[in-house]
């Protein structure tokens, strides 16, 4: 049986079962939209996009293997009539113009309402983009000004230690949980990690951990946290 022309196909790209399960269960109750398949990993996102073909691919930062916009860029160049819409926690702008350079075609944070996202996905598989508007008004400052040093750069004034902190930051792991991981007393971990936004200028540990995510795939990167 063909799939009917007027349906958008979608692929939910997560890594937690249990969120694809709910947005399958949310869009399960509306006849445009149809969930041809779903993936949790990088591997398996490029894969799956590239035997169903769908519409739309509904992709997550986060991903085990790598991160979303590795999925996107490898998708776009396959198959560039695929749109690519990020639905993720992640409210960094860094990771925002990120993902517009990997090629995606909309941002969405996961606190959106039902019918926001609904209305998001019909407006990216009709050829419009999307970015949040609780993230737009950064973004835009973020482009008007100039950086006077580079993420690479901002990376690297990081001590080794620094970098174990930060990923394990990423991980969603607690000072206490990363202090038993590294053998450090509490107190050490927490003056890691002042030093870490301190050098990364940033003032929250979602935004660091934002920031490891968006670089972790750098082989520089993977090599000093291993």
């Amino acid at each position: 049986m063909q799939a009917d022309p007027a349906q958008i196909r979608l692929l939910m790209v997560d890594d937690h079962k249990v969120v694809r399960l709910g947005l399958l269960t949310l869009l399960q109750h509306y006849p445009d939209i149809q969930v041809a398949g779903e993936a949790g990993t990088v591997a398996e996102a490029v894969a799956r996009t590239l035997d169903l073909k769908p519409d739309l691919v509904l992709m997550d930062v986060r991903l085990p293997d790598g991160n979303g916009f590795e999925a996107c860029r490898q998708i776009r160049r396959s198959l560039p009539e695929v749109r690519v819409l990020f639905l993720t926690s992640f409210a960094d702008e860094e990771i925002v113009i990120e993902s517009i350079d990997a090629g995606a075609d909309g941002y969405l944070l996961k606190e959106i309402d039902e019918a926001t996202l609904v209305r998001a996905i019909r407006d990216v598989a009709r050829g419009q983009s999307i970015l949040d508007p609780a993230i737009t008004r950064r973004v835009l400052e973020r482009a008007r000004t100039p950086s006077i040093t580079t993420a690479r750069d901002r990376w690297e004034s990081l001590s080794p230690q620094e970098r174990r902190v930060v990923a394990l930051v990423a991980q969603g792991k607690t000072n206490k949980e990363i202090a038993m991981d590294l053998s450090l007393s509490d107190k050490t971990v927490k003056n890691y990690l002042s030093n870490v936004l301190e050098k990364l200028g940033m003032t929250r540990r979602s935004q660091a951990a934002a920031f490891f995510v968006q670089h972790s795939s750098d082989s520089a990167h993977s090599a000093l946290i291993s």
